[in-house]
């Protein structure tokens, strides 16, 4: 039995339940290895059951090989409701974070002797073995390439749209599955959208644009951001770029196993607030990468993180948005190491003029 079905034993025992019903995708692939959707898993001390369709059994006998296969055909959570009577479970951990409320009254109407508790599994993927910790550098490998070929796109009279499109065309032909997220290209004024995805606007000359992207390698996800000015940059705009870098490398000197995420998103922000322009700082500094592009830990201040262990992967990703100006935001997926973090991403970060 290998170490996530070992962690996932403990923590049914921990939680003192039965056994436990997974059905949150990225934890459906992170404990079996089954990558297709639409399924579930139903893991006890004495059974691991994978519950499919018929899309899916071929690719589940390769990919799912400690489980049981258990095939619907008439709904998901019917089969699961079966399973469960033949398990003689009656108390049963669930995701109660991601299942829906019909989801769970359908559960409680078809099994009303059963006790379901919510129970979180995500923490359990915080830290990364070594195959995992290889894809997210493979997937970022990939955005640094990506970017390297993007920058003879950007250019006056271009619109966000193509640049975007263009971006992901890279990522695919060189090797990504999807992109990892929405990508975000945002010019000029746009720029002071921190989640300013790609729109029709043409880029101008003199405009700073902010390109934040990701890759997905077997499953895994990369997520990096650049900002570049179109044409020679302005005082004004060296100024935050710079500021904003310093903030960025501060943050991966200070980036360690054992402090929390709170401390380390405190003392960035700290840097930027002592420069006169922490209220432009408007999110968190980073989160974790993995199956997902969002999951724990967070650097941030609402961050539960108490201290950071090694291989963990996390991003450093601070960034100032002023109205009327744009912005700018310098972001590396990184490996928490019991030193320096680690960069995974490895395109430039001066400032580029193109």
């Amino acid at each position: 039995m290998n170490r996530r079905l070992i962690n996932l034993l403990e923590k049914i025992s921990a939680e003192e339940v039965d056994a436990i019903l997974i059905t949150k995708i990225p934890n459906v692939t992170y404990f079996s290895g089954f990558r297709g959707d639409s399924s579930a898993l139903f893991i006890g001390k004495n059974f691991r059951k994978l519950i499919t369709d018929g899309r899916y059994l071929e690719q589940a006998v390769t990919e799912a090989k400690n489980f049981t296969l258990v095939e619907q055909t008439e709904g998901l959570y019917k089969k699961i409701v079966e399973e469960i009577k033949i398990s003689g479970c009656k108390k049963i951990g669930v995701e109660g974070l991601v299942m829906t409320v019909a989801e769970h009254s359908y559960l409680k109407k078809e099994l009303a002797d059963v006790e379901f508790k919510s129970v979180v599994l995500d923490d359990l993927r915080q830290v990364k073995d070594a195959a995992e910790i290889e894809n997210v550098r493979r997937a970022c490998k990939i955005a640094d390439d990506a970017f390297k070929k993007i920058l003879s796109v950007i250019k006056p009279g271009v619109r966000e749209f193509e640049v975007a499109a263009e971006l992901e065309y890279f990522m695919r032909r060189l090797g990504s599955e999807a992109a990892a997220f929405t990508t975000i290209v945002a010019s000029g004024w746009r720029g002071s959208l921190p989640h300013g995805t790609a729109s029709d606007k043409k880029i101008s000359a003199g405009e700073l644009v902010t390109l934040d992207f990701g890759a997905i390698y077997n499953g895994y996800c990369s997520d990096i951001t650049r900002t570049v000015c179109v044409g020679k940059a302005s005082d004004d705009q060296k100024k935050i770029y710079n500021l904003v870098l310093d903030a960025q490398l501060y943050g991966l000197e200070i980036i360690t196993a054992g402090k929390s995420g709170k401390e380390i998103d405190s003392a960035v922000r700290d840097r930027l607030t002592a420069a006169g322009y922490g209220r432009f700082f408007v999110h968190g500094l980073g989160h974790g990468v993995g199956l997902e592009i969002h999951e724990e830990p967070r650097l941030s201040k609402l961050s539960k993180c108490e201290k950071l262990l090694p291989n963990m992967i996390v991003t450093d990703e601070p960034g100032l948005y002023l109205g009327n100006f744009g912005g700018v935001r310098i972001e590396d997926t990184v490996l928490v190491t019991g030193g320096k973090a680690q960069p995974l991403t490895l395109s430039p970060k001066n400032l580029i003029e193109l």
